[in-house]
């Protein structure tokens, strides 16, 4: 990119026979070019390749090869595509060109905040911290820098979860509105009330911590004024969306924009460069599947790392019952009612497949 000339090209001309086009003295750079490489890996478990299918993946705008293009995109995979261990799990090399140094730097950060990757963990949040990082900035690079600044490189994200959270409710209460459920006015779950005020309890829990985190939702009937409650503090609360995943919320007076994908009751936020993931704790969604079949089954193939219960126990709704780990993370599975547990189908280190059942449980009338 800052040669403007096709090195893989000349590998070919010169492989056929004929001499290199140009001499070392006749080369001319242009700016400065910089190369990330995006990785299926988990850099918060000593950078261990993580395996799954890409459910979701948007990347920056870019162009074919050319000295004009500010960004280029080389990858060999596409959402869909399944990363196993058997191969290198090399996701896109992410090339950016600036006019100097500083200006690539800037490219390459505005760059990493558009990759949006789900379905298994990636380093694309660590390196947006290397490229704002002092030392890879002022060009201090040896192979000790990630030893010598470990602390700031995998410090917890500065990246305001609250805003994140609320942008997961907009994405929640805009799909119960009725996005997700046909046409029909009887079918959509929305906060539309004929007369008086409406409050819902939104509770979630964030997958990277386990931190549970309850939202309510209010909206005044006559006046259409909602708010949202959060940690003891009640914010006027709106919002928009455009396209599948793009949402905007007005926060008092504060904007908050990102974008949000949704998988099953799990929604994965993008927010400034960070990733956040909350799973909504909908303990009735698969109640009645439960009902008829008496049989939990598993959400993923993963392994079972925790069997919390005992076969003949009596769970209350909401209890868990067995975890589940999957693309190094780690799922609880909780009872959708209260019953007693049957036959438990699996042990801990057993590895199980994606609708695999785990236990049976015995609904209570």
């Amino acid at each position: 990119m800052v040669t403007g000339l096709d090195l893989v090209e000349w590998q070919l001309r010169v492989a056929a026979g004929e001499p290199l086009p140009l001499r070392q003295d006749e080369l001319k750079v242009h700016g400065h070019a910089i190369e990330a490489r995006i990785y299926a890996e988990n850099p918060s478990r000593g950078f261990l390749p993580s395996t799954g299918t890409l459910k979701h993946m948007s990347t920056p705008h870019a162009v074919e090869f050319t000295i004009d293009g500010d960004v280029r995109v080389d990858s060999g995979v596409r959402q869909g595509d399944v990363i196993t261990p058997f191969y290198d799990p090399m996701i896109a090399k992410l090339i950016v060109r600036g006019h100097d140094r500083p200006d690539a730097l800037v490219r390459m950060a505005r760059a990493l905040a558009e990759c949006e990757i789900v379905g298994l963990h990636t380093n694309v949040e660590f390196l947006d911290r290397i490229v704002k990082s002092e030392p890879f900035t002022a060009g201090d690079l040896d192979t000790g820098l990630i030893e010598r600044h470990h602390d700031a490189l995998f410090a917890p994200s500065s990246v305001s979860r609250k805003s994140a959270i609320v942008l997961a409710c907009a994405a929640l209460l805009t799909r119960e509105g009725g996005a997700a459920h046909g046409n029909s006015p009887w079918d959509a779950l929305s906060h539309w009330r004929m007369s008086g005020d409406y409050s819902q309890d939104l509770n979630w829990r964030a997958i990277d911590t386990d931190e549970t985190l309850k939202v309510v939702f209010k909206k005044a009937g006559q006046s259409g004024n909602k708010r949202v409650e959060l940690n003891g503090k009640s914010e006027r609360y709106d919002w928009s969306h455009s396209g599948d995943t793009s949402f905007t919320v007005l926060l008092d007076n504060r904007l908050v924009k990102g974008h949000v994908f949704i998988d099953g009751d799990v929604f994965h936020v993008f927010l400034e460069g960070a990733a956040f993931a909350f799973e909504w704790q909908n303990l009735m969604a698969h109640a009645g599947d439960v009902e008829q079949e008496g049989r939990l089954t598993a959400p993923m193939p993963g392994k079972v790392v925790g069997v919390l219960v005992e076969a003949g126990a009596l769970v209350e709704r909401g209890a868990p019952l067995i975890v589940m780990e999957a693309m190094k993370m780690e799922h609880t599975i909780v009872a959708p009612a209260t019953g007693i547990v049957g036959e438990i189908l699996f042990e801990v280190g057993d590895q199980v497949a994606d609708g695999a059942q785990l236990l049976v449980l015995e609904i209570s009338k």
